[in-house]
């Protein structure tokens, strides 16, 4: 039993819905990053900068419909 592309239709609309619905749950995330500022020896001195994310509503909708596009289409072949 090889793999058909149909599964990988259904597992990458599968990812890409799963991206859209994390996209709309949080749709502001924060990261940070640490950098060295000066070093003394053995003494470092480091800052974090924190930087805020934002996921457009539109590009988690698209996700999500593209998503189940693409599941429906690898359902539709597998018949």
């Amino acid at each position: 039993m090889g793999r058909s592309p149909m599964n990988g239709l259904v597992i990458g609309g599968a990812v890409l819905v799963l991206l859209g619905l994390v996209g709309f749950a949080i749709p502001i995330f924060t990261t940070q990053e640490t950098k060295n500022v000066a070093r003394i020896g053995d003494l470092k001195l480091q800052t974090t900068e924190s930087t805020s994310h934002v996921v457009p509503p539109l590009l988690s909708g698209g996700a999500l419909v593209l998503g189940v596009i693409l599941m429906g289409a690898g359902f539709y072949r597998k018949r």
